[in-house]
């Protein structure tokens, strides 16, 4: 799959489509009913999959009022058995690949898709068995929250307060396999413009933009079955305000990145907190260059690294559009890329923005390497500015759109409103 990134300020749908049903609203001859199942993933998979598994454990809690058990070991006898896990990581789902009750080969070579399937006596004692396996941490735990959302519970159960409609049982039909994958490699948002509205209502109940805040962001991206932030940055810092944020990345599987005008993993607001000198490349080269090594180093995560330069504080970083010394720029970044990596900078995925007044440099010429994703832009009104030519070869790295939701600069704001219809933004 080449990359591909869709990133977008605001909370986005699901952006994979509908999946096929496979709850049912009643029992019948050709159903049979999770709510006295057991949930089983196995110790030795990823830490997003035991995530998930215990979302799935509080979610058909919220819907049967009663808990159900959550093992590690494979139980001698079940009515009904939830086996969930990962193909490169889970040794049940190999068990069953194995005997052929499973057939994950098709599977294993996606990107971040997932495979239900349900049948009956998988293994001695066990009558019946839903068994979700995924390609990957994350495609397994689209897996998982489709039976949560498919069960009753919103992926906006937390967050809008859509009540959760409790039932005595959940069925769901037998000999069904269904599956999904995303076309988009990185979908994701921006956290941006934050103040007032988010940034006030995190501090009274967070104590901030800290752990706590993000792994409630996290858990809906995947309930949305999204992969990509850009953090909050109006005087915030992702890796800087709260060790536990990268800790927090990793065990929900979140691909972090920087915006726009944030290279090599750093935070606009950490160069008022360490900078020393002009953000100028042309006089504080040197100082420059040590800053972001210290972001390359300190993000261990899954990333995508923002490589470029704007000026400081979203600005033009000169009067005129200066291709040499960008192309300068991009070079010796891609070298700090490759010095802290240990590994050549084409291994690390990287993005170049083409927004505002960047786009210049492209439309009079310059060119990144192909490994770099061209990041696209609107023109902050929802107007896609630039796509692809029919005719232009395919980039290894791909494409991706950065598109405006909301917006704060000139000549006017919009942020309180959603200013973009849906159907134009589908359109765009």
């Amino acid at each position: 799959m080449k990359t591909f990134i869709i990133i977008l300020i605001a909370f986005c749908s699901s952006l994979t489509g509908n999946a096929q049903t496979f709850v049912a609203d009643k029992a019948s001859a050709n159903t049979f009913d999770l709510a006295n199942a057991i949930i089983y993933v196995d110790a030795a998979d990823h830490q997003l999959v035991q995530t998930a598994a215990r979302h799935l454990q509080a979610d058909l809690e919220k819907v049967l009022q009663k808990k159900l058990p959550l093992v590690n070991k494979k139980p001698a006898t079940a009515d009904a058995l939830i086996i969930i896990g990962s193909v490169d990581k889970s040794p049940i789902i190999k068990e069953l690949d194995i005997s052929k009750k499973l057939n994950t080969q098709d599977l294993a070579k996606q990107w971040e898709g997932y495979q239900i399937k349900t049948f009956k006596n998988p293994f001695a004692g066990i009558k019946q068995a839903l068994v979700i396996s995924g390609s990957d941490r994350r495609g397994t735990a689209y897996g998982v929250f489709e039976l949560s959302r498919q069960a009753g519970v919103s992926p906006w159960y937390w967050w809008a307060d859509v009540p959760v409609k409790g039932k005595t049982n959940i069925f769901v039909n037998n000999n069904i396999t269904i599956s999904d994958a995303p076309k988009v490699k990185f979908r994701g948002i921006f956290i941006n413009d934050e103040a007032p509205a988010l940034s006030s209502w995190t501090r009274e109940k967070n104590g901030g933009f800290n752990h706590k805040l993000y792994e409630k962001v996290f858990e809906l991206m995947l309930r949305l079955k999204a992969n990509y932030l850009w953090p909050t940055m109006w005087g915030n810092a992702f890796y800087d305000d709260d060790t536990l944020n990268i800790k927090k990345a990793e065990e929900y599987g979140i691909v972090i990145g920087t915006s726009h005008h944030e290279p090599l993993m750093r935070a606009h607001d950490e160069w008022r907190r360490y900078g020393q000198g002009k953000w100028n490349y042309d006089s504080n080269a040197k100082v420059l260059q040590q800053f972001w090594h210290g972001g390359m180093q300190r993000a261990t995560n899954e990333k995508i690294v923002s490589i470029g330069m704007r000026g400081d504080g979203d600005e033009p970083m000169t009067e005129e559009t200066a291709t040499a010394l960008l192309e300068r720029i991009v070079a010796e970044q891609r070298k700090i890329i490759t010095d802290v990596t240990g590994k050549p900078a084409e291994q690390t995925p990287q993005l170049w923005a083409l927004y505002k007044e960047v786009q210049d440099y492209y439309d009079k010429g310059m060119r990144v390497p192909d490994d770099v994703t061209l990041l696209l832009s609107d023109d902050n009104w929802g107007n896609i500015r630039r796509l692809p030519k029919p005719e232009e070869k395919d980039r290894k790295g791909g494409y991706g759109i950065y598109y405006h939701f909301d917006y704060v600069g000139g000549p006017r704001n919009y942020k309180w409103i959603n200013t973009n219809p849906i159907p134009r933004v589908w359109e765009q």
